[in-house]
């Protein structure tokens, strides 16, 4: 435990100081966040994460997240054609090996470039928004998040009877979920509140409900192929938090969620 807080105390302190800073260096650490987070995809799924069928996938990641904007750049290709790009060159990997790297194991790596590539690019924008609210965004969606997960779990431990979905974690509750999403709406409504008229209560309400029922199925998601692979935690580089998918695996499906369906009214 006290290692546990030892190290929350001290990521957190790192995060949400460049959080609060924003510009270049936020985003150089998000970047690092989702090359890392690529890392430990690739090392529980027991594909060499240095190898050079995985380095397709880490220029995946980079093509999302890197910061071209801020640098006053701009990506030569439309982003569906470095998609595709990236799959084709995963795709050519099975034919130049042989097929000694299957069509499975290059499957897994281009889902984990998109899905944590992605992830973070929308962590990365939420915080660099035109409207220059953007550390005001950031905050409501990692505020509802957390506010989702100690709902969540204080009120699974309290009240929890039945099992959420105990072939993927056995410990979450039906109850502890819905207080989880009560909670989040809640944290959602008091951003709104506070906000002068800049979120207005109705995206509030939708945007508690996506934080903590988006959040929650991302968690699950994590839960599930970590239990494929019979692992505990994706990585070790917090000690008593895991790795980066351990401690983002709801914040990588949330923040594309509200930017997709427009949640964000800037």
């Amino acid at each position: 435990m006290k290692q546990r807080l030892i190290t929350g105390v001290i990521a957190g302190a790192v995060f949400l100081g460049l959080c609060f800073m924003g510009g270049f260096w936020y985003h150089l650490l998000i970047l690092a966040m989702s090359l890392i987070g690529y890392y430990e995809f690739a090392r529980m799924t027991k594909i060499n994460p240095f190898g050079g069928t995985a380095a397709i996938g880490y220029l995946g990641v980079l093509m999302f997240v890197f910061p071209w904007k801020l640098l006053d750049l701009s990506f030569p290709l439309a982003g569906e054609h470095g998609i595709w790009l990236v799959m084709l060159l995963f795709l050519l990997v099975t034919v130049i090996s042989k097929n000694r790297i299957g069509i499975q194991q290059v499957s897994l790596l281009f889902l984990a470039s998109v899905y944590i590539g992605m992830g973070f690019m929308y962590i990365a924008e939420s915080r660099n928004t035109p409207d220059g609210h953007g550390l005001f965004w950031t905050f409501l969606l990692l505020a509802s998040i957390w506010a989702s997960d100690a709902g969540a779990y204080f009120v699974g431990r309290k009240l929890g009877r039945t099992k959420l979905w105990p072939a993927i974690s056995p410990n979450k509750t039906v109850e502890g979920a819905v207080g989880g999403v009560i909670i989040a709406v809640i944290t959602a409504m008091v951003f709104a509140f506070f906000s002068g008229g800049l979120l207005p209560l109705s995206n509030a309400l939708l945007i508690g409900i996506a934080c903590a029922v988006i959040g929650q199925l991302g968690d699950l998601v994590q839960s599930a192929y970590k239990r494929v692979y019979g692992i505990k935690d994706s990585g070790t580089l917090l000690p008593g938090h895991g790795g980066i998918l351990d401690r983002c695996d709801s914040w990588i499906v949330v923040f594309p969620f509200v930017h997709i369906l427009g949640l964000l009214p800037y």
